[in-house]
């Protein structure tokens, strides 16, 4: 999600409660917001919910934007957030569900997508670790997803290079461990 100039200025005026820079502000993200969902989940109605959910989170958050980072860089969390968030959700109305509630059950993707499998498998395995190390994958997220470089990693957990690299060592290693050997 390579921003403008424009957009990061727009994101400056509506964190600071400019209404018509708001709205000028979500319509520009809005492609970039949904590529990078589609990116992640393998459905596109999926992405398009993720989507919509990361333009409301920006709306309602924007003025928790400090401006210390890039817009794009906050985006990116929101978005990896949100996307992981859908899929949870996704996640958990599928184990709700009866073998008498399925209609039209969607395919299961392991099966036929090599990519789509990979994609839930990874999902997974960063659900697993948010939920036992939630530092390590914050710092996974920044560098692996957002692609932030280390340096800027360090910088938005407020926490030293070292620190940051170890972090990001830790949770690739937690991660190639839930995904087991066929990812190594």
């Amino acid at each position: 999600m390579a921003l403008d100039e424009l957009t990061e200025e727009l994101a400056r005026s509506a964190a600071a409660g400019d209404h018509r820079a708001l709205g000028e502000l979500l319509a520009r993200i809005e492609p970039d917001v949904m590529r990078h969902c589609a990116r992640i989940l393998p459905y596109h109605q999926d992405a398009e919910e993720a989507s919509q959910d990361t333009l409301l989170a920006v709306a309602r958050n924007i003025g928790r934007f400090e401006g210390r980072a890039r817009f794009s860089t906050w985006l990116h969390i929101v978005t990896a957030n949100c996307a992981r968030t859908t899929y949870r959700s996704l996640k958990r109305r599928a184990a709700e569900q009866t073998s008498e509630e399925l209609p039209m059950q969607k395919p299961d993707v392991r099966r036929v997508s090599v990519i789509a499998g990979s994609r839930l498998d990874l999902l997974d395995a960063m659900e697993a670790l948010e939920a036992d190390k939630p530092d390590l994958a914050q710092a996974l997220v920044l560098r692996d997803i957002v692609q932030l470089d280390y340096s800027e990693v360090a910088e938005q957990l407020g926490i030293p290079l070292g620190t940051a690299k170890s972090r990001i060592h830790q949770a690739r290693k937690y991660v190639q461990g839930v995904l087991g050997e066929d990812y190594r």
